[in-house]
Parts: structure tokens; C-alpha cells; sequence
């Protein structure tokens, strides 16, 4: 195989793969080099996460935070192909699809992300929605506009984690649900937002309590059932009515990952040395949530959108210098601050000396959103429909 056809193939369209793929195709090639890059993800579309708990009060249109990877890549050189990774080779680096097409790669890129265990608890399977896609927030915004519409007095949810996720998509169904809404966090440590900065940490416990919202602390979920979850508090287990539970708790590798015969690190992530290259697999690259990384100053790296978005820099950098035989850069991770919605229009940030919650932060976190979205035509799509709403609203008959 020579240069010319250098095929470069990433396995995963989230935020690790898409920005990978998309610095890689801005990257000075010399026209003999130029290589393929070949992105390949189970869905149609990319899913923006931080924002996909507005999908559940109507805040965001799903076209904005979910955009078809076939329109983010019209305008370059990225080819896309929706399908299932069957089994990987770390030899041969040979990709496998479901449907028996084989794919041979000269640098091959792990991003496909985490999924989240629903199999570990009686019931879960069964009972639980998950909050990763844009259809896991389909079948949320379903159930609650089955329950508003049914005669019941109360709506009761429980929400299963009390971390970034739980106490954010906790808020979004307070406001949404307003005096209807009975809603509760299970959280097995002894707070929530445990792993946050103060500031954040204070805020979202105050937008808890603002809004009724219960947190059982220092409690298990034992089995679920259609109508009920049991938890169990210091030896005592209750059964409490529900009827909707969210899964906001815990992060697996994807099967076609975990039989991967490669080094494994923490909770089976897989070892990549601080270049993000599997260890003994130079030609293979791995970030985001399966890759077990610590960086140049040894920093162990968060399973954030953040990190993920800084590690794709560095992935397609050290791609492209490993075809073009410069030096490769060792990956240092900035924490830049983190964020949360607390409810509709309210938000908190801290981070780079500063701190901020309420209107002002929500407009923060939006605009620097905004700036983070893939492809500037699709920031300026975005951005451009965000200053309509206000003349909208002010159009729509109350």
C-alpha cells in the first residue's frame, strides 16, 4: 500500500471522533499523502450531550444539538458510514462490520464512547431509560406527555445518580413538570455532585431545594419493577411508587471494545500511553470515555466532553505527524472550568477564576456552547435560530 492510500478510520462519530475527524481534514497534506478518513458511527447523527437535556423542555430543537453527520461533512473530505463494529483486529488492524464487510486501516481510531449498565440490578433492563442519545430523551419527553395528559394528581420520578447528569435532568423535569412533579435523586454517596467544584456544588444543591426535589443519600437501588423502585437505607429497604425512573449512573465500555485483547487500565478502559496510542499498538489510537489516559503531567483525564474535545486535537495532530513522520505530541490536559443547567433559563459555571450562576450563566453556557458546536456553518445555523427566539416568542399569541 503505498501513501497515496493511507486510510485513516475512526470508529465512533461522538465527540471524540467527530473532532478528530474534522481537525484531521484541516491539517497542510501534501497531495501524494493525502490520506482517506473514513468515520464510521452506529447512528445517522451526532448528538451535542451537554445539551440534550434541553431536548426534554423544548428549549432546543433536536436539529441543533443532533445534526446528520452527512450535513456537518458535505463540505469536506470526511466520507461517513453508518454502521455496527462487529469485532476489531489489533494485529491486522482490520475493521469488521456487521453485514461482513472488512476494512483494512493504516491508523485506526477508537471513540466509541461509553454505554451505560442497565444489567447489573433486577429490573433496570427492563423499567429504566438510560440519558445518552437523542432517543433516550425521545422516550423521556413520550412518557412524561403520556403521564401530563393522564388524570393522575401527582407525577412521581426517580432519578438514579446524583452527579452532573442526575442533578441536571432532575431540574429540567422540575421546571418542566412545575407543581405536578414529585421528583427524587438516589444517590448511593453521601451528597451529590460529589466530584464538583464548590461553587457548583452549592448551586446545585440550592436549585434542589428550591424546586421540592428530594435526594436519598447514602441509599441503593435493590430491583425496580413497573411501578415501583426499592431502595434500601441503612439496612431497610422501602418500596416507593414511581412512574418514570432515569439512569443517570455508571459507564461501560461497549462489547466490541471489552474483548479487544489489549492492556486494560481502570474499570476495563483501555491503556494508551500519554500520545493516546494503545499500548503495544502504535498505530492505534483510543480517547473519550474507553480510553484509560493519563497525561504528560500524569494527570488521570475525566471522562468529560471537555477532555474528549482537547484529546481530539492532540489524536489528529499526532495522526498526522505519524504519517508525515514529525515529532508526536504528548497530550496535557487544561481543566477549563466546568458547567451545568439548573432548570430552564438558570445555570452555574466555575472555572479560570471565575464563578458565576443564575440568567447570566445559562447565557454563558450557551454562548460557549454555541462556539464549541461541530463546523462553523452549523454555529452559524444554530446562533442564528437562538436570536430569533426571542422575536418569536414575542410574535406567538399567549
Amino acid at each position: 500500500m503505498t501513501d497515496a492510500q493511507n486510510r485513516i478510520c475512526i470508529l465512533g462519530g461522538g465527540f471524540g471522533g467527530l473532532y478528530t475527524a474534522l481537525k484531521l481534514a484541516q491539517f497542510p497534506w501534501e497531495s501524494s499523502m493525502q490520506p482517506e478518513i473514513l468515520l464510521i458511527d452506529r447512528s445517522d447523527r451526532f448528538v451535542f450531550a451537554p445539551l440534550l437535556y434541553e431536548l426534554v423542555t423544548d428549549e432546543l430543537q433536536s436539529w441543533e444539538i443532533a445534526p446528520p453527520f452527512v450535513e456537518l461533512l458535505a463540505n469536506t473530505s470526511i466520507q461517513f458510514r453508518q454502521a455496527d463494529v462487529e469485532d476489531i483486529n489489533p494485529e491486522t488492524q482490520q475493521v469488521s462490520l456487521v453485514g461482513g464487510d472488512r476494512l483494512n486501516t493504516d491508523r485506526l481510531v477508537l471513540a466509541l464512547g461509553g454505554e451505560t449498565p442497565l444489567n447489573d440490578i433486577p429490573g433496570v433492563a427492563d423499567h429504566a431509560i438510560p440519558f445518552r442519545t437523542v432517543s433516550d430523551a425521545y422516550q423521556v419527553r413520550q412518557r412524561l406527555q403520556n403521564l401530563e395528559a393522564s388524570d393522575a394528581d401527582k407525577i412521581r420520578i426517580a432519578i438514579v445518580g446524583g452527579g452532573y447528569s442526575g442533578v441536571e435532568i432532575a431540574c429540567k423535569l422540575a421546571d418542566r413538570l412545575g407543581n405536578r412533579g414529585r421528583i427524587r435523586i438516589v444517590e448511593r454517596n453521601d451528597t451529590v455532585l460529589r466530584h464538583s467544584p464548590e461553587f457548583n456544588r452549592n448551586a446545585g444543591q440550592r436549585a434542589l431545594s428550591d424546586r421540592g426535589i428530594w435526594t436519598d443519600l447514602e441509599t441503593d437501588v435493590v430491583s425496580l419493577s413497573e411501578n415501583s423502585i426499592s431502595l434500601r437505607y441503612r439496612g431497610q429497604i422501602d418500596e416507593i411508587p414511581v412512574d418514570l425512573v432515569l439512569w443517570t449512573v455508571g459507564t461501560q465500555v461497549a462489547p466490541v471494545v471489552k474483548k479487544l485483547p489489549v492492556p486494560r487500565g481502570d474499570r476495563g478502559k483501555i491503556q494508551v500511553n500519554s500520545h493516546l496510542q494503545v499500548i503495544d499498538h502504535p498505530h492505534i489510537f483510543a480517547l473519550g470515555d474507553l480510553a484509560d489516559l493519563h497525561d504528560a503531567e500524569g494527570q488521570t483525564i475525566p471522562a468529560t466532553a471537555q477532555a474528549a474535545f482537547q484529546q481530539a486535537d492532540y489524536t489528529a495532530w499526532n495522526l498526522w505527524a505519524s504519517l508525515t513522520h514529525r515529532p508526536l505530541l504528548p497530550f496535557r490536559y487544561q481543566n477549563l472550568g466546568e458547567m451545568m443547567t439548573l432548570g430552564i433559563d438558570n445555570a452555574t459555571l466555575s472555572g479560570l477564576g471565575l464563578s458565576l450562576d443564575g440568567p447570566l450563566a445559562h447565557i454563558a453556557r450557551r454562548l460557549i456552547y454555541l462556539y464549541r458546536l461541530p463546523t462553523l456553518e452549523h454555529q452559524v445555523k444554530v446562533g442564528f435560530n437562538w436570536m430569533l427566539d426571542p422575536l418569536r416568542a414575542f410574535l406567538t399569541p399567549q
